[in-house]
């Protein structure tokens, strides 16, 4: 006998509402009535109507729904094509969607979360998520850099000027230490080596020795930083990678 219109809504998630509007305007027939005119569908009613609602949910009209599935050139097969091809093309722009969302979270998440008033206010012209994505890729999965992130998000307006003249207090520092000829090598150069290693300690993430000889040598390696160390003084950034060993050789000593 087939199912009553109840039944099938159960089974799709519709309403009988929409299932008695399918039927007023052909969409979907029922197949048989009972002796009492109610109606019952089919099992190949059941089929169309997972084909009317796959449509819907991709957005087609009623009317073009109809067209499609009443289109006598067209097969099941045909069908699963083109429902396969319009799956793709959702599952890629939701892709696409997913990974502008994953964006604006990782911007979100740098910490940095200032008004463009109060970026330009604190760094100028300079843009402090510059180097977001690849200090993700290089550190992304350490403790250090899940430390820096939370620690960062945190932070206001006048906690990034207080980081920004710390900062600049120190290049001044090192630029007149430099200015006096004093060796990279030397207790003043390694103190100041140490100043920097507490300075990240205090504001982002414990920096062990170890990691700070990193630092240290990416500040020579890759230009961007080199050029950010080398504007307070050229030669500041190679002479400070060598202060930063020095210091770590002397607090192993002294270990």
């Amino acid at each position: 006998m087939g199912y009553s219109v109840g039944q099938v809504a159960g089974f799709a998630g519709v309403t009988v509402r929409t299932l008695h509007h399918y039927d007023e305007i052909g969409l979907l027939v029922p197949s048989e009535r009972n002796h009492a005119g109610y109606r019952r569908y089919s099992d190949a009613d059941l089929d169309r109507l997972q084909q009317i609602l796959f449509y819907r949910e991709l957005g087609f009209p009623l009317d073009e729904v109809a067209a499609l599935l009443d289109d006598p050139e067209a097969d099941p097969r045909a069908h699963l094509r083109r429902q396969h091809e319009l799956l793709t093309a959702r599952i890629e722009k939701l892709r696409k969607m997913a990974a502008a969302v994953e964006h604006a979270m990782e911007a979100r998440t740098m910490g940095i979360n200032l008004t463009p008033e109060e970026k330009f206010e604190v760094f100028g012209d300079k843009d402090p998520e510059e180097h977001a994505e690849e200090a993700e890729r290089r550190w992304g999965g350490t403790a250090e850099y899940a430390e820096s992130q939370r620690r960062a998000a945190r932070y206001t307006k006048d906690d990034w000027q207080r980081i920004q003249a710390e900062v600049a207090s120190w290049g001044e520092r090192y630029d007149a230490l430099m200015e006096a000829g004093e060796p990279a090598t030397g207790e003043r150069a390694m103190d100041m080596a140490e100043e920097h290693r507490q300075h990240i300690g205090k504001w982002f993430y414990d920096c062990s020795y170890e990691l700070h000889g990193c630092l240290g040598a990416m500040y020579v390696s890759d230009e961007r930083f080199k050029a950010y160390y080398d504007s307070m003084r050229p030669g500041l950034a190679e002479h400070l990678r060598d202060a930063i060993t020095a210091n770590a050789a002397r607090h192993s000593k002294e270990a």
